[in-house]
């Protein structure tokens, strides 16, 4: 199963998440392995939703099921499941002045160039951590995010005033060296720099349940505050479709905020 995911060149995280579902049904399932029964991988997902498992960890299993005997034992019969009924939340925006608060709170201050960065760039934890000299361009003043999620490419753009602080980082490094690189070498790990979002949002007293996702759905939301085209948005973001994008027009509809309660 691992090495015809690697084939396939799916990321490491669907890896993780496919391996995972697949021993979760395989320890339901007890033996004969190899031997496809529709009927009971419906009751694995009923037994999943019973011990009250998200819609999409539910889906995740269910496509790693489909992988596994389609891809790996080769057998033809078709899964005629349909994937789970998710869910749909709005995403937790900071506002402004949210974001200046947060950011104050900081007092690292190289911690606090890379929370500035994945707000004013629009990046993922993942990608912020990742980000090579190489794909820092001051005079442009863009970075190239290289194989973000879908292993793709994009290009974003870089906040004008954080160039200074971006050139003062990089200097002295090779190309190939990490821009926020820890104490030891190499990159920081998800854990460490969403703990640093974690601590600044405790210290600037924000109460809003925001994760450091939540800097990038800032960004997105306040780039079409400021009227810029949502498919400039989708663009700048990586989105492969605009209807993840317009989710955000739901947070800033000017109409919206307009109304006022009857009461």
């Amino acid at each position: 199963m691992q090495r015809e995911l690697a084939i396939r060149n799916y990321s490491p995280m669907t890896v993780k998440s496919y391996l995972y579902g697949l021993r979760e049904y395989f320890a339901f399932k007890k033996n004969a392995f190899e031997i496809l029964d529709e009927n009971n991988i419906r009751d694995f997902l009923l037994h999943c939703q019973k011990k009250n498992m998200s819609a999409e960890s539910r889906n995740v299993f269910l496509n790693a099921i489909k992988f596994f005997y389609r891809n790996v034992m080769n057998v033809q019969q078709k899964v005629d499941i349909r994937v789970a009924k998710t869910g749909y939340s709005l995403p937790v925006v900071l506002s402004r002045n949210e974001i200046q608060s947060l950011l104050a709170a900081v007092k690292n201050s190289k911690h606090r160039l890379l929370l500035s960065l994945a707000y004013g760039a629009g990046l993922r934890v993942s990608e912020v951590i990742a980000l090579r000299v190489q794909d820092v361009d001051l005079d442009e003043q863009t970075l190239h995010i290289k194989q973000a999620k879908g292993q793709k490419d994009r290009i974003t753009v870089m906040p004008d005033k954080l160039v200074d602080d971006l050139r003062s980082v990089v200097a002295g490094k090779a190309k190939g060296d990490i821009v926020f690189a820890s104490e030891r070498g190499g990159k920081l790990t998800t854990r460490t720099a969403q703990k640093i979002f974690q601590n600044a949002l405790q210290k600037a007293g924000i109460k809003k349940s925001a994760t450091f996702h939540s800097l990038r759905h800032s960004f997105a939301t306040h780039l079409l505050e400021n009227g810029t085209d949502v498919r400039y948005v989708q663009e700048l973001l990586g989105h492969q479709n605009i209807r993840t994008t317009q989710r955000y027009t739901q947070v800033t509809n000017p109409n919206l905020k307009r109304i006022q309660s009857p009461l």
